[in-house]
């Protein structure tokens, strides 16, 4: 629950109470010891300065797989206090290089990591599967007694008395809570730029953005501040810093994984559902996150929830000679809205190519079914009040719009005060396109989809007004996963013949140039149908295996 926000402060300026959140952020970085050197010149890419400030044991702890350290961690052969403290000090260097942070909280991690140890050394025993692991969480995630914004300034006051039920189970499974992470002021932006902080810049290329709403998490998995973080999602917040830092991401299937203690706008609303996930540096991760929130039997607690344990038999047949899996993967380049640019069409197009090599994979074209009528839905029902909350939100304190507020907000044109008439007929608009998905999937007979996660890979700052590769899966409520698989080449050239169909294909069209993106991950998007997560997952884990991917050859 959260306390109305006090009236103590209401002639503060929100200039005042920006400086004096920034100030209170530093102090949490200044406790990180041995203290993170500033940074005066800083490089368009980042990820080289860890390992010139870094120890050796540090950059060895926080690139680890986080299922690799938490083997080790259950063995006693790394104590989680060693980790906790290499991971604080990475998230405060990756603060002074790509400004993703809200708070990090020393004292009362390493205080937990040190108990940590000692159960272990009493029992003989790890507390829990995440038994010493530091994992990172953005900030409109409860924490009980700490201030939680949404990064509204309006909020600056709203202290939560309870941790979300996300945290509950977390912490009950031995995690380590460490470091807070920024979003965007409306949480309905991908990108992340606030009145308090500022924007998230990308870890490849300070020009980028790090994505949105989730930005803060996704530039600092990207960077190694953290090995395992979580987001939330309603429109592409997990998977859009997914993509754009290089990560994994999973936004599930809504009712499957735990929501209740929530900062934000719009709680209520069921029209749109948001969910929560995990961003990792790894599949693994992933995987570890999810099937521990499933194990602990959500559903019993938040009765919302969908009572369907975490599926650990095969979800694919072996292949005829058992040596592979038998799947269907479709393969949508594009969306017939806007085409995505050159590095995200030639890594589809290779991936696909070397898809059909693989034992028992059968990869067959995918046509988008009416892709802009799921957009004027989704949009829609996103803002049912015709955005007067996020309004309030905003102008109770002064703070000025951020672009990006105002795009999603004031120039999308299918933002309205609906009626129950109105609200009635979109859902039922909603309900029917479903309807209408389902039959065009199951007459394609794929198991899998794998398409884009944006137009483009990270773009520059405030020109992230593309949704419909994301958002399209919101609407269906399909559970995604995004891996990395390349990055934007200099061979990556701007076709010149290119005719746009429409405004929306125009605006993306002349935002590229592989200059412009020089650097930036490209990330790819697989899709399965509604509480299929587990198979969504099955199939990436094999792909990336037979392709050795991420990194080990660009595609």
């Amino acid at each position: 629950m959260l306390p109305a926000a006090s009236s103590s402060k209401a002639l503060e300026s929100w200039q005042s109470i920006a400086k004096r959140t920034q100030q209170q952020r530093e102090a949490t970085i200044a406790a990180v010891h041995p203290p993170i050197p500033d940074i005066l010149d800083l490089p368009l890419d980042s990820t080289p300065i860890p390992k010139t400030i870094l120890t050796p044991t540090e950059i060895s702890i926080t690139e680890s797989d986080p299922v690799d350290l938490l083997a080790k961690l259950s063995s006693a052969s790394l104590s989680s206090v060693d980790v906790t403290k290499a991971f604080l000090r990475r998230a405060a260097l990756a603060q002074k290089l790509v400004n993703c942070i809200t708070e990090l909280m020393p004292q009362a991690a390493l205080e937990r990591a040190g108990w940590l140890d000692s159960y272990l050394k009493r029992h003989g025993k790890p507390i829990g599967p995440l038994h010493g692991l530091p994992i990172s969480t953005k900030e409109m995630i409860n924490i009980a007694r700490q201030s939680c914004n949404a990064a509204f300034i309006s909020w600056h006051d709203r202290t939560p008395t309870a941790n979300a039920h996300i945290l509950d189970i977390l912490l009950d499974a031995g995690a380590v809570l460490y470091a807070r992470t920024t979003q965007p002021q409306t949480l309905m932006h991908l990108e992340t730029s606030s009145n308090y902080f500022g924007a998230t810049v990308n870890p490849f290329n300070r020009l980028l953005t790090s994505g949105g709403s989730s930005g803060g998490e996704g530039a600092l998995v990207g960077i190694r501040g953290s090995c395992l973080g979580i987001g939330t999602d309603i429109g592409g917040s997990i998977r859009s810093p997914a993509a754009n830092n290089g990560v994994y991401g999973l936004r599930p299937t809504s009712g499957r994984l735990p929501m209740q203690g929530m900062t934000a706008t719009m709680l209520s609303a069921e029209h749109i559902l948001a969910v929560i996930g995990p961003l990792s540096t790894s599949l693994g991760g992933v995987k570890v996150f999810t099937k521990t929130l499933i194990d602990a039997r959500p559903w019993v607690r938040e009765p919302g929830l969908v009572p369907l344990p975490w599926k650990t038999e095969a979800q694919f047949p072996a292949g005829k000679d058992g040596s592979g899996k038998r799947m269907r993967v479709g393969v949508l380049t594009d969306d017939g809205v806007v085409r995505p640019h050159p590095p995200i069409l030639r890594a589809l197009s290779a991936l696909a190519e070397k898809l059909k090599h693989v034992p028992g994979v059968e990869v067959v074209p995918f046509a988008p079914l009416a892709h802009d009528t799921a957009w004027t839905i989704i949009s829609s029902l996103y803002f049912a009040d015709g955005g007067s909350e996020e309004s309030s939100a905003i102008e109770a304190s002064g703070e000025p719009w951020r672009p990006l507020s105002k795009f999603i907000l004031h120039e999308n044109k299918n933002v309205k005060k609906l009626s129950i008439a109105e609200m009635w007929d979109l859902t039922a608009q909603r309900d029917a396109y479903r309807t209408a998905y389902a039959e065009h999937w199951e007459d394609s007979g794929i198991d899998v989809l794998l398409c884009p996660v944006g137009p483009g890979a990270a773009p520059q700052l405030d020109t992230a007004r593309y949704w419909g590769y994301t958002a399209q899966w919101n609407l269906l409520d399909y559970p995604c996963l995004v891996a990395p698989v390349s990055k934007v080449l200099p061979t990556d050239t701007v076709d010149e013949s290119y005719v746009p169909r429409n405004e929306d294909d125009a605006y993306n069209h002349l935002l590229y140039s592989p200059e412009k993106y020089a650097n930036a991950p490209v990330s790819v998007q697989l899709v399965g149908r509604r509480y299929e997560d587990e198979k969504v997952v099955e199939a990436w884990e094999y792909v990336q295996g037979k392709l050795g991917l991420p990194w080990a050859a660009y595609v």
